[in-house]
């Protein structure tokens, strides 16, 4: 392996000490992984590192003094797995099966050393952090782990030092599948200190105050005979194959065969049950090559890289030393979302929020749903009765906008109508200070107009949450053209504070998500109007592995307010554009079509095409039954593909957002499109659409995919 492509790497070192065990169990040769920095770097595996770690590994093998050797991290770190920042400059097949190799080469001595081996899982544990510990005879965790898994399948790996066959081998392939499958599929779910143990991946859990401490003597117990370690039997039979099974419908259910990694680890698990260690080790590497030589990983770590980098240094943010401090909020309506926001501030930011409405009982019922969240969080056992009542006595209610005098910030979360909301921040600007953020939540109108009758425009900004509010995690941050910079970092600033990741976008019509949605959304629409089946048309975008497919997705949002901020976007942009030099085609062609069947629909009050059993409702089947161009699966998906990659480049060439990787990020953190797509724009430049249909590639090769 070319040590050059791992040039920045942050080294691991491996440093050892001796420890005299209690109870007269001798001493323990115990290893640290530190790389020298605070707990916001965390461990990582390079060749350097692993090298450090084969060296300590040669200091103690050849020991006679030792009783055992023992691994452990850094306070707050065990290890996050392979440093990955090399593997987009990988361009030979052979350098990617040596990081394989080598991996397992090293890990695999701690089970050979010729005297115990114990793993410490002292904090994060995750994909090379976990397997090392696999590896070892016997493994302890603290119950304060925050987060224990093997990501690999999530970013378009698998977890390839050991973790397909020795996991499955120690708990069996029903526990270890929900670990390698089932936690990265459910958007890359983590286990606590609690949850690994109980799956049998410890052998033990301890408090995180006296964690090593308590391991030793524990280890100590075990050498002495005191303690001996039983584990379940684990299956090969009936039970380890209908895991797999069950796992490869999930599988094909969610990506019809769109991240290949899933279907790699998942074969790899599979045959773990019959296959000897070398066997196991040795089909991982050649799984590690093939991946790493693809797209798919690619552009997953480019979507990685998005969510942990990008999403915290947003592109076009004003400086953060001009917002203001936020010490009390307003939130205008109370109904579900705007309880939700109520909520959500009252806890990030630990200050009064205050809601109001336009009767007493619609109040209520707003305050009502907070504390009863707040009660259940209680009861959950996620707060202490004395933070859930100190939460509840922040959030209050008010039937005059007067309560807003002292607010620094106020959100509007009203009926989505221009003029609504436009009545509502005129209201609220008689009571509040001219410092006052005015903050909407609008999905899709103009935040310009909103403020254009007010004397503060500038301190107008869009903060378009996505719900649910407690759960995704995109703040789209609109600039209206009269927007201010104090306002703008203020709400940088209060995002950051709610644990939000915030995108600049320009004030266009829906913004981001839902104008990319809606875009693929009313191209499939069309297809049905003119004659695609329903189902034939639900199941074209399936080999995109989307979170939900379209018309599901429809019956989520609402056929209503589908069917309204599409005639919003029909309204703003009736044809297709002829900006970037691109010609219109067809002309005249509208880029968000109305569909007189959807509005059908909608008056025929339908929640959905579905119904409550999940077949397709009669009626709606009979409403869209009058077209006579239907369309193949390939035919829909290749006109979806093509909406979006022109919607998509128009966007770009708007200046709606800095560039493509916002679009990318803002696609999977608010609409939950997956990893392995890299968003969107990844996916459009590796299967050509980019090119054909907008004129030339949103990224350069290599950024998200196979350097060129």
């Amino acid at each position: 392996m070319n040590p050059e492509i791992f040039e920045d790497e942050v080294v691991t070192h491996a440093y050892v000490r001796d420890v005299a065990l209690p109870h007269g169990a001798g001493t323990l040769a115990l290893i640290t992984l530190d790389n020298g920095f605070d707990h916001t770097k965390p461990n990582t595996f390079g060749p350097n590192g692993l090298a450090e770690l084969n060296a300590a590994l040669d200091a103690v093998a050849g020991r006679d003094d030792i009783a055992a050797v023992g691994v452990t991290g850094k306070p707050f770190i065990f290890a996050v797995g392979a440093d990955l920042k090399g593997v987009p400059l990988i361009q030979e097949r052979a350098d990617a099966a040596a990081i394989g190799r080598l991996g397992h080469d090293v890990f695999r001595r701690l089970g050979e050393l010729g005297v115990p081996s114990f793993a410490y899982y002292n904090g994060a544990a995750m994909g090379g952090g976990v397997e090392i510990g696999l590896h070892c005879s016997y493994r302890t965790i603290s119950s304060g782990v925050p987060a224990f898994a093997l990501p690999e399948a999530f970013l378009g790996l698998v977890p390839g030092w050991g973790g397909t066959y020795l996991l499955p081998n120690l708990i069996g392939a029903e526990k270890a599948l929900k670990v390698v499958i089932d936690n990265p599929l459910a958007q890359n779910r983590m286990l606590k200190g609690g949850q690994a143990y109980e799956l049998g991946i410890a052998d033990a859990i301890f408090d995180s105050a006296d964690f090593l401490e308590e391991s030793l003597a524990w280890t100590a117990r075990v050498l002495n005979g005191e303690i001996t370690v039983r584990r379940p039997e684990v299956d090969k039979g009936k039970a380890w194959d209908d895991a797999v099974a069950m796992a490869r419908w999930n599988i094909d259910g969610k990506l019809h065969g769109a991240a290949p990694s899933y279907v790699r680890a998942l074969d790899l698990v599979a045959a773990a049950k019959d296959r000897t260690r070398d066997e196991g080790f040795a089909a991982e590497d050649e799984a590690l090559a093939d991946l790493i030589m693809s797209d798919e990983l690619r552009a997953g770590l480019y979507a990685f890289d998005l969510t942990q980098k990008r999403a915290k240094e947003p592109a076009g943010a004003p400086d953060k030393s001009l917002a203001r401090t936020v010490t009390k909020v307003g939130v205008v309506g109370a109904g579900l979302m705007a309880s939700q926001l109520a909520l959500l501030f009252a806890r990030r930011l630990e200050v009064p929020v205050v809601l109001t409405d336009l009767d007493q009982e619609r109040l209520d019922k707003g305050v009502g749903y907070a504390h009863g969240e707040i009660d259940k969080l209680l009861g959950k056992g996620r707060l202490s009765p004395d933070k859930a009542n100190r939460l509840k006595a922040l959030i209050t209610g008010s039937l005059t906008k007067e309560a807003f005098a002292d607010a620094d910030f106020v959100i509007e979360a009203v009926f989505e109508e221009m003029s609504v909301k436009q009545k509502v921040f005129a209201e609220v600007e008689e009571y509040v200070s001219a410092e006052c953020v005015l903050a909407t939540n609008t999905s899709s109108l103009s935040v310009s107009e909103m403020a254009s009758a007010l004397r503060h425009p500038e301190r107008v900004v869009g903060f378009h949450f996505f719900n649910p509010v407690a759960v995704l995690p995109l703040l789209e941050i609109v600039r209206g053209e009269q927007t201010g910079d104090a306002a703008l970092a203020t709400a940088f600033a209060t995002g950051k504070a709610l644990k939000k990741s915030c995108v600049l976008v320009k004030d266009a019509p829906a913004f981001v998500v839902n104008r990319v949605l809606l875009r693929l959304l009313a191209e499939i629409v069309k297809t049905v109007d003119e004659g695609t089946p329903i189902e034939v048309a639900e199941r074209a975008a399936a080999p995109l592995g989307l979170p939900m497919p379209p018309f599901v997705l429809m019956g989520l949002v609402g056929p209503a307010i589908a069917l309204h901020v599409n005639e919003t976007l029909h309204s703003a942009f009736p044809a297709r554009s002829s900006v970037g030099g691109r010609p219109p085609t067809p002309p005249g062609t509208a880029r968000f079509p109305l569909s007189d069947n959807l509005a059908k629909m909608v008056a025929a009050g339908k929640s959905g095409v579905y119904l409550p059993d999940f077949s397709l409702d009669p009626e709606v089947v009979e409403i869209f039954g009058g077209g006579t161009s239907p369309s193949t699966e390939e035919q829909v998906l290749d006109r979806a593909l093509a909406a979006l990659a022109d919607e998509i480049r128009i966007m770009l060439d708007e200046g709606v957002v800095a560039a493509a990787e916002d679009i990318d990020l803002c696609m999977i953190l608010g609409a939950g499109w997956p990893f392995h797509l890299g968003g969107i724009t990844p996916y459009l430049d590796r299967s050509g659409v980019a090119e054909k249909t907008a004129g030339r590639r949103f990224l350069a090769p290599g950024v998200a995919s196979l350097p060129a």
